[in-house]
């Protein structure tokens, strides 16, 4: 028996996350690092590295939910959760990251 049931954050997989990329329904956040986004992102992400979330998160839009994504899913769970404690509503953590993306066949923007 669990005497504090561990929270659960909200993840989509990469089927879900791509629908509503293309819809445009979400912001895409990606927490990697800055050199890591250069290498290759989901095309329309913005760049906040995770070390700088807390301090970028007042000045993020709220017009629209987050999908927030790092490499493999472990940096967007982090990110979820503390974006969703400071009140960004229906944010969720992309499984599998930009690797999952890629892996999926679905396009990279690269610099």
């Amino acid at each position: 028996m669990q005497l504090f049931p561990r929270r659960l954050t909200p993840e989509i997989g990469v089927e879900e996350f791509a629908d509503l990329v293309t819809n445009g329904d979400v912001r895409i956040l990606d927490v990697r690092e800055e050199w890591e986004f250069r290498l290759g992102r989901v095309p329309g992400a913005v760049s906040v590295p995770l070390g700088r979330l807390t301090a970028q998160a007042a000045g993020l839009p709220r017009d629209k939910p987050y999908a927030v994504i790092c490499e493999s899913g472990s940096r967007s769970l982090a990110a979820t959760e503390y974006l969703l404690a400071q009140g960004f509503e229906r944010t969720v953590s992309v499984r599998g990251g930009t690797s999952a993306w890629a892996r999926s066949q679905r396009p990279i923007e690269k610099e």
